[in-house]
């Protein structure tokens, strides 16, 4: 049985985790930490220098920043940060952003030095913008975790400084999380605790994924899902998930529910699971118990892994909504273990090439192979352990995928990143 430290502290985790955010969330950290330099500034600066971490550069380089008209980039996304961003409003910094600031951005982007650079260090999530304004110069800087802002300084005077460190999510403390526990925490928690926070997600999420089905978003993956002939439960779980991210990576300016950071996996994790809820008649409550295993999971695959790597969030979310509806449909532990192993041993090859429009392509292929990997445990199907990177326990195997993503994969960022850097080649 739990112990109340540990029920409070997966209530804590949810809260922590599942945050609104509108727009994909590096970009986003930029034009929070733009936001943060012009408030430290004490006004528009006259030039930027925006440094960023590989991960962060990947991410923002080719998705669109909200409230911009539909720009893309780096440049952009300081640049609406310190033209519109409220900075109390986080990660939904650029909201609000005006028709008068949308034509302000653009005579600010044409006549504003915005220089950008790569940084140096080991964090994949790093940001420094610096500003100057006349005689006055100041900077931020945000690490590890969208919102983290670590330092602060102006005209040489530092007015925040702290350590940086790798734990500045309760998420990143592997050791609180484990499928049992999990699937426990889902049968007996007391849901007024958290179902606010849950249906937020859910409504949320469901509202973007419809925006995406209504068309003209990204590659429309979701619709072109849709346009089958024959349309299954699972096509039409894979459709919506696909489409909240057809929307998301476009530019629309409506906010999603994130899970360790991205709204992508915020959107695999529950809109799967809404859909099927629906089709199969079950009730909220078992939705929303549903939905803690699904968040649950996936942020305990993203903890040996970290915000940002190589590695494809997707996959994590895409097995996280496998494993919850394998829990919606009855299954406990061993349903939800099997699901989880079956997908991993399937897709964890995945890689994250940055923000963008395919994105919405690969969360239908992650929750594809989350049902099928719940499936093959109804049909007393199973990888086992010695098969590949698959091993026994499914603790012991989401460990792996840490390693394999965190670790053996740190020259795959490297490779992706020095191809999406190269100059542009004319379409074929």
């Amino acid at each position: 049985m739990l112990n109340t430290d540990t029920i409070d502290a997966y209530c804590r985790l949810l809260e922590h985790e599942l945050i609104p955010a509108t727009g994909c969330t590096e970009p986003i950290a930029i034009a929070y930490a733009a936001a943060a330099m012009r408030d430290v500034l004490g006004g528009l600066p006259e030039r930027m220098q925006v440094v960023v971490s590989g991960n962060i550069l990947k991410n923002a380089k080719s998705v669109v920043v909200p409230g911009t008209d539909g720009k893309k980039g780096i440049a952009a996304a300081a640049a609406v940060g310190v033209i519109a961003g409220e900075t109390a409003r986080k990660l939904e910094v650029i909201t609000n952003v005006s028709p008068a600031q949308r034509e302000e951005l653009d005579r600010y982007l044409s006549s504003t030095p915005i220089s950008i650079e790569c940084a140096d260090g080991d964090l994949s999530l790093d940001i420094r913008i610096s500003g100057w304004r006349g005689d006055d110069v100041s900077m931020v800087r945000i690490a590890v975790n969208h919102t983290n802002i670590v330092h602060m300084e102006k005209n040489g005077e530092v007015l925040l400084d702290e350590p940086v460190i790798n734990t500045a999510a309760v998420s990143d403390d592997p050791s609180i999380l484990n499928v049992k526990d999990i699937i426990e925490f889902a049968d007996t928690v007391e849901l007024n605790r958290i179902d606010a926070t849950l249906k937020r997600q859910l409504d949320l999420n469901l509202a973007i994924a419809r925006r995406g089905l209504a068309g003209d978003c990204g590659a429309n993956v979701g619709l072109v899902l849709l346009s089958n002939e024959t349309i299954d439960l699972t096509t039409r779980a894979r459709a919506m998930a696909a489409a909240g991210s057809d929307a998301r990576m476009s530019g629309v300016e409506l906010p999603v529910v994130i899970v360790s950071g991205s709204g992508n996996q915020g959107i695999t994790a529950s809109v799967p699971l809404a859909v099927w809820a629906a089709d199969k008649g079950f009730d909220e409550e078992k939705l929303l118990r549903a939905l803690i295993v699904s968040d649950l999971v996936t942020i305990h695959q993203k903890t040996g892994i970290g915000r940002l790597s190589a590695f494809c969030g997707a996959v994590c979310a895409g097995c996280g909504a496998g494993a919850g509806i394998a829990y919606m449909e009855g299954g406990g532990y061993d349903a939800v273990a099997h699901a989880v192993v079956n997908a991993l041993a399937i897709i964890s090859g995945m890689i994250c090439d940055g923000a963008k429009a395919s994105c919405a392509g690969k969360i239908a292929a992650a929750v594809d192979a989350g049902i099928l990997g719940y499936r093959m445990f109804t049909q007393n199907q199973e990888f086992l352990s010695g098969d590949g990177i698959v091993v026994k326990g499914v603790d012991n195997t989401i460990r792996n995928i840490g390693r394999l993503a965190k670790d053996g994969m740190s020259c795959t960022e490297t490779q992706i990143l020095s191809m999406m850097l190269e100059p542009a080649q004319e379409k074929q």
